[in-house]
C-alpha cells in the first residue's frame, strides 16, 4: 500500500494545479467541510486535497498522518483509515 503523502505547496506549484485562492468550488477542484468527528472511511479513487482550515489525524495500517490547513494531501486509490477531526476541516479535492 502506498503511503498519504503530505506537501507544503510553493505559490508556483498551486498555481499550476489550478487551486483556488479561498475554499471554494474551482474548476476540476469540490469543497469538503467536517466538523470534529471521527468515521472510517475508504478510497476508491486516488484523491488529492489541500486543507484551508482544519487538523486531522488519520490512522492506516501504516501508522497514523496528522495533516492540519496548509497542507497538500495525495491519499492513495485502495486506502481504508479512520479520520479523526479535531478541528473543523475546509477543503478543495479533486479524484483522479
Amino acid at each position: 500500500m502506498t503511503p498519504i503523502i503530505v506537501e507544503q505547496l510553493t505559490d508556483k506549484r498551486k498555481k499550476e494545479l489550478g487551486l483556488p485562492d479561498k475554499c471554494q468550488a474551482h474548476g476540476p477542484w469540490s469543497v469538503w467541510e467536517c466538523a470534529p468527528s471521527t468515521f472510517d472511511w475508504h478510497y476508491e479513487q486516488r484523491e488529492y486535497a489541500y486543507l484551508y482550515e482544519g487538523e486531522v489525524k488519520i490512522k492506516t495500517s501504516l501508522g497514523e498522518v496528522s495533516i492540519k490547513s496548509g497542507d497538500f494531501v495525495t491519499f492513495p486509490a485502495g486506502l481504508s483509515c479512520t479520520w479523526t477531526v479535531l478541528k473543523k476541516v475546509r477543503k478543495v479535492y479533486m479524484f483522479k
